[in-house]
């Protein structure tokens, strides 16, 4: 077992922070801009139907006089019911546009966040639960559809007939108004007083719902392992935790709610008490008349639905910006290119200097190559402070540029983790070199944990050294473009992980344009046509989850046929073989080295099969390269090697 499987493999847990950064509405701006065609046609029809609204008034209130005085009513009955009419039609049409830009606004932040977060390092998912990070893209992003479709944007048509409400009922009896006021004002401060607790109420809750997802995630992605286990009570009651968690903070949320939702209620029963109360006993003093009474009623309930309006638009925008905190936590981390422009300059020009670009440079060197795994990829006990991550040092021949794209701050972490020692990280490699010649085969063998996987995913450039260079043809890799880079790289991981979808899918992940029958063609070279026989579906039959459809060496000759597939000029095997039978071994074998004629393969070497065959073995321990050689020489030179081959390499 490599050492990539033994870190992920710790007695702990990742910790998963509490509490987050908050979003700001400055930041929910821009979400809400991107819409602003359909945003301002919104606030016309808002404009139009407040006007609509608070013409209604008016006219019931002409009614009422000319009825009391016997006069022809002539078209204001008919002009009334129209203006009804056309405040329904566009309160119907409004609704459906915002509930279309809601729906818009949530899918531009799934993009933008599902893009940022497949180009984060590797180091950020070391550091993070899957489920979570689903959470965010899921649950967290919903949450932004109810600042348009909840009022945020209605709530500019309710200000304008707020303020047009407020005009007409001055114009009818300020002292009336004056009483209105005291109770609505009253109303707001409440209003305001709760909508802070709101926002971090929705923040947790958000936080727990991920909580939940990780857990059911990480229930259901080992199901197998917890039944044979005879721990699926125990599952079901560690994901019940997560779930009592989630609906605790759930509760929090709607009792907050609770508060605020009943003010504008009470403020419009009260204030209407008081109107009537107060304008019963005006218009028996003769101050005013019974159709003013009305009509100011009428302006009453029209001024308390927009406040109760912006009461649900506070409550939604600060749940909103709860969930926006945890998204922007996600944007805000910067991608594994992010410093790739400042580093690729100097990593040319030093290698210029060296006179490293030789046309007849080695396919891979490493040059006293140190790493350690950054501190956002720690496992810590549930009880530990989560320890700050740290960037380490790009060292380039004694200049250094800080800034790791691999090693970024995991901004998820509190200010009093912040404030924490770091977590020590040992060393995995220390100062490694050595060369991968063109067209020739190199083995990497080792005791688990010497480094090999880690030497293959510095070669793939998921992590970048922290001191020491990684060369492609010469070049420093930190001075490609990571897209190229791997282009030229086909890489068979330890896991050979299988995704859902069908077999073509699989086979055409790194080579898009691939036909139909060269996926036939390299799934025969690996033995696994009986896959393509056994279901009618061919090359479109699923695989299921993880590829659970397959068997563990299918999953490997898949994964490798991926990599044959691309037609890669270097070949990373991560113990390409390892679970493979012996006769399924040899046929792969045979495929690989029919297509590696050409190319330069760098095998991690689980059996010694794998290895006698090389052109160069190198010998790790300990992060360090102890010999070179082939089989026979580094028998006769290396005790470690001696035993390893003595015991079949099966390490």
């Amino acid at each position: 077992m490599s050492e990539t499987s033994t870190r992920s493999r710790g007695l702990g847990r990742r910790s998963t922070p509490k509490d987050g950064p908050r979003a700001t509405f400055s930041q929910l701006l821009p979400y809400i801009f991107e819409q602003k065609g359909v945003i301002v046609a919104v606030i016309v029809l808002s404009v139009l139907g407040a006007a609509a609204s608070l013409a209604q008034p008016l006219l019931v209130s002409n009614l009422i006089t000319l009825v009391q005085a016997g006069d022809d009513l002539g078209n204001l009955v008919t002009i009334l019911i129209a203006l009804v009419v056309i405040s329904a039609l566009i309160s119907g049409y409004q609704h459906y546009l915002l509930q279309r830009t809601g729906e818009s606004v949530v899918l531009a932040s799934r993009k933008r966040l599902i893009a940022r977060m497949l180009h984060l390092p590797i180091a950020q998912f070391d550091s993070r639960r899957t489920g979570d990070l689903v959470s965010r893209v899921g649950s967290d992003t919903t949450l932004l559809r109810a600042v348009l479709t909840q009022g945020l944007v209605d709530s500019v048509g309710g200000v304008l007939l707020f303020v047009g409400a407020l005009i007409a009922m001055l114009v009818i009896d300020p002292v009336l108004l004056g009483a209105t006021a005291l109770v609505i004002a009253v109303s707001i401060v409440v209003v305001t007083l709760l909508s802070g607790r709101i926002r971090e109420a929705s923040h947790a809750t958000q936080a727990k719902v991920g909580e939940l997802s990780s857990g059911v995630e990480r229930s259901i992605s080992a199901v197998r392992t917890v039944r044979a286990s005879n721990a699926t009570d125990r599952e079901i009651a560690t994901v019940e935790h997560h779930a009592v968690g989630a609906y605790e903070a759930g509760v929090k949320v709607a009792r907050i709610s609770a508060l605020v939702v009943p003010v504008a209620g009470i403020a419009l029963q009260v204030s209407l008490l008081v109107v009537l109360g107060l304008g019963g006993f005006r218009v028996a003093a003769g101050d005013i008349e019974i159709g003013s009474l009305v009509a100011f009623i009428m302006l009453l309930f029209m001024l308390i639905a927009p406040l109760g309006s912006a009461f649900g638009a506070l409550t939604s925008v600060n749940s909103a910006l709860g969930a926006l905190g945890r998204i922007q936590e996600i944007i805000d981390l910067p991608t594994e290119d992010q410093n790739d422009r400042d580093l690729a300059p100097l990593a040319v020009i030093i290698g210029a200097a060296n006179d490293a670009v030789l046309p007849d440079a080695p396919a891979i060197e490493f040059r006293e190559v140190r790493f350690s795994y950054p501190a956002t990829s720690v496992i810590v006990e549930p009880s530990e402070t989560p320890a700050p991550s740290l960037n380490p040092l790009v060292e380039l021949d004694g200049l250094s540029q800080t800034g790791s794209p691999d090693a970024a701050t995991d901004s998820s972490t509190t200010d009093a983790a912040a404030d924490a020692p770091a977590v020590p990280r040992p060393a995995v490699l220390g100062g490694v070199s050595f060369t991968a010649p063109r067209g020739k085969r190199t083995a990497l063998v080792g005791p688990s944990g010497a480094g090999k996987s880690t030497i293959l995913a510095l070669i793939e450039r998921f992590y970048d050294p922290t001191g020491g260079e990684v060369r492609l043809g010469g070049l420093d890799i930190r001075s490609l473009d990571r897209h190229d880079l791997r282009a030229q790289i086909g890489y068979v991981e330890q896991d050979a992980p299988v995704l859902a979808g069908s077999i073509r899918d699989n086979l055409v992940l790194s080579a898009p344009d691939a036909t139909d029958e060269q996926c036939i063609s390299v799934l025969a070279a690996v033995n696994l046509s009986e896959v393509l026989d056994r279901d009618p579906a061919g090359l479109s039959a699923e695989v299921g989850e993880n590829g659970v459809m397959l068997s563990g060496g299918e999953r490997q000759r898949l994964a490798i046929a991926r990599a044959l597939l691309s037609e890669s000029p270097i070949l990373l095997l991560d113990e390409s073989t390892s679970s493979l039978d012996g006769v399924n071994e040899q046929k792969m074998r045979d495929a690989i080295d029919a297509v590696a004629e050409d190319r330069t393969l760098i095998v991690i070497a689980h059996r010694l099969s794998t290895v006698v065959d090389s052109d160069q073995i190198v010998v790790l321990e300990h992060g360090r390269v102890i010999g070179t050689g082939t089989h026979s020489e580094l028998v006769a030179s290396t005790p470690l090697y001696r035993d390893l081959a003595r015991h079949q390499l099966l390490v």
